[in-house]
């Protein structure tokens, strides 16, 4: 079973910064591409920012020149950074672990970690 474990949230002013961590013990971590979603109550969960396991990367719309996702295959671990942090880009946000086997997706989640973003 894949174990997602995300770290780093918590509360920040608008326009501050953090990091989130998520590390697995997996050893198909490096073969698999990786996420950030986010979600707040009564909303659907949503992609944040996606890296594949050879290193590209994309973004939704709404955070893009703000935030940067990243990984390190020698520690198993992917990295959100935020910055300019808005109170809209206050949710829970979620790691993320897509195994593809052909044409299929197995998907992993974290328990989630709170970003709250308030003066």
């Amino acid at each position: 079973q894949v174990q997602l474990v995300e770290s780093g949230g918590g509360l920040v002013q608008p326009g501050g910064s953090l990091r989130l961590s998520c590390t697995t013990s997996t050893s198909i971590f490096s073969i698999s591409d990786m996420g950030w979603y986010r979600q707040v109550p009564g909303k659907q969960r949503e992609l944040v920012a996606g890296i594949s396991s050879g290193g590209n990367t994309n973004y939704a719309d709404s955070v893009k020149g703000r935030f940067t996702i990243s990984r390190d295959n020698a520690k198993n671990t992917v990295y959100l950074q935020m910055d300019s942090l808005k109170p809209e880009d206050t949710a829970v946000y979620y790691c993320n672990l897509a195994r593809r086997i052909t044409t299929i997706i197995i998907n992993y989640w974290g328990k989630g970690t709170l970003v709250t973003v308030s003066s």
